[in-house]
């Protein structure tokens, strides 16, 4: 199996449907009162590709797409639509969007994180595939410029050049896709007409790295 460094096509991954998957277990004990365990230290998105499906000419796009991967042997590129950028509702990406470490005058990488809530118990997922042309750094509020810093795209660590400072933050903005695989090795295909097709599931699932 392999990573495949190329993005499932972005018109069907925009019009599909889905999003984060989590796991949790649940014990209701004699008097009412619940146990919640959660399984995953990590959420996991889903999606279903079929809902992008417009036409044939996507259908075929799609076809050559799952073929190349071998169906769920490969991992590629998707691009989520709502959730796809270090920056908030939607703003521009700035290079202060998140925080991504401390400077203790000896560290210089640090891994992408983007931060999730921040009043009870926030959580933090790695990010593990930003776009590299989008990638912008500070560190204590002032921007880096290349090559003040340099990007890993395949795993989202940074590397400056200088180690920041005691206490100084290291903050990042960047838009980012995730790595999925298709969570099916059969891809069922109705001819809807002379220039349609349907294929109501095309289950997509994120790769955990």
């Amino acid at each position: 199996m392999a990573f495949h460094n190329i993005r499932f096509p972005l018109d069907i991954a925009l019009g599909s449907r889905g999003g984060p998957q989590r796991l949790t277990d649940i014990v209701t004990l004699v008097s009412g009162a619940e146990e919640r365990n959660s399984r995953w230290a990590d959420s996991r998105r889903r999606f279903n590709a079929g809902y992008g499906v417009k036409s044939l000419a996507d259908m075929q796009l799609v076809l050559d797409f799952f073929e190349e991967r071998r169906g769920r042997f490969h991992s590629f590129l998707w691009r989520d639509g709502l959730d796809n950028s270090s920056a908030d509702d939607g703003n521009t990406v700035s290079p202060f969007d998140q925080s991504i470490g401390v400077g203790d005058g000896i560290k210089t990488q640090f891994q992408l994180i983007k931060r999730y809530g921040g009043s009870f118990d926030p959580y933090d997922r790695k990010v593990t595939k930003p776009v590299a042309a989008s990638m912008r750094v500070a560190v204590n509020g002032v921007e880096l410029l290349e090559p003040e810093f340099t990007l890993d795209a395949l795993n989202g660590i940074v590397s400056l050049a200088t180690a920041p400072g005691s206490l100084q933050a290291i903050t990042a903005g960047y838009d980012f896709d995730i790595p999925v695989r298709f969570d099916t090795d059969n891809l069922e295909i109705e001819m809807a007409g002379f220039d349609a097709a349907i294929a109501p599931n095309i289950p997509v699932i994120e790769v955990l790295e």
